[in-house]
């Protein structure tokens, strides 16, 4: 798994640091920190739970990535590719 985000288009919800605070986290003016652009499978559902939370597509999710952040075959996958919650 392999996480990218758009920090131009983040709106400082921090919405994806509340669901996945070792993945995420917010700067001082509240935009998005990515902390581990390569997670640990344990994390994938919290993971799935920030890009889907997020307001703004701001991250995009490429599941076929390995944690050694290797790309994978499909690219990057973002939230609009998944269902919205």
């Amino acid at each position: 798994m392999r996480i990218q985000v758009d920090e131009e288009s983040c709106v400082g919800a921090g919405r994806c640091a509340w669901a996945a605070p070792e993945v995420f986290d917010q700067d001082e003016d509240g935009f998005v920190v990515l902390l581990d652009p390569g997670p640990p499978t344990e994390l994938a559902d919290r993971v799935y739970e920030a890009v889907t939370m997020c307001p703004a597509r701001a991250i995009a999710l490429d599941e076929s990535a390995g944690q050694d952040g290797t790309d994978g075959a499909d690219g990057p996958r973002s939230q609009s590719s998944g269902s919205q919650a």
